[in-house]
């Protein structure tokens, strides 16, 4: 097993795979903190955005968190097993059109390349890196396996993008002003690209 390092006041701890971050965001609570430079969002795989829940889920919360009983989370997979996961899920074959696809997807989030959209070129500063179109590959490849099938489609592409991409974009004074978001650009990049 491979192993990766992190260094913390001049001293390397060796950790072993499988090592990842996860990271919350909440927009309430943004004093004292500072958004993350473009260059650090970009290594983040996904950026899931957590809808306030509805009223049963809240009743759901409320039970769980304020009764006698407490709730403990089990054990979901051992470290092998991840690292297996990952393995098999980049196994899953991709045609070479729908890799056409996700590279022109992403290429074409930059202002300045020929298949641009109007939205694009309006309102984007800067497209997407090429770390966005690995974690659309490898988001496709696992929800086709999540779906049970071996091989990625275009709805698998699909069904991830917003997640992989919305971070990475990086919008114009333009766009911000006039209230643009990313996910807009994205659907449209989708609606207009993706077969």
């Amino acid at each position: 097993m491979q192993e990766g390092s992190v260094t913390v006041a001049q001293h390397t701890y060796r950790l072993e795979e499988p090592f990842f971050v996860m990271a919350t965001q909440n927009p309430l609570e943004m004093e004292g903190t500072y958004p993350l430079p473009e260059a650090q969002l970009d290594r983040f795989f996904f950026k899931v955005n957590v809808k306030l829940p509805d009223v049963q889920q809240m009743v759901e919360i409320i039970d769980r968190t304020t009764g006698s009983t407490t709730s403990a989370a089990g054990h979901a997979a051992t470290g092998a097993e991840i690292v297996q996961m990952r393995d098999l899920a980049r196994s899953v074959p991709v045609a070479s059109h729908v890799k056409e696809a996700i590279a022109a997807l992403v290429l074409a989030t930059h202002p300045d390349d020929p298949q641009a959209t109007p939205l694009v070129r309006k309102y984007v500063r800067y497209g997407v890196s090429p770390r966005g179109a690995q974690a659309l590959m490898i988001g496709a490849k696992v929800t086709a396996l999540l779906a049970g099938r071996y091989n990625v489609s275009f709805e698998d592409v699909q069904a991830v993008a917003l997640a992989a991409l919305r971070h990475r974009l990086l919008l114009n004074f333009d766009g911000l002003a006039e209230g643009v978001s990313t996910e807009m650009v994205i659907s449209d990049l989708l609606k207009e690209l993706m077969p």
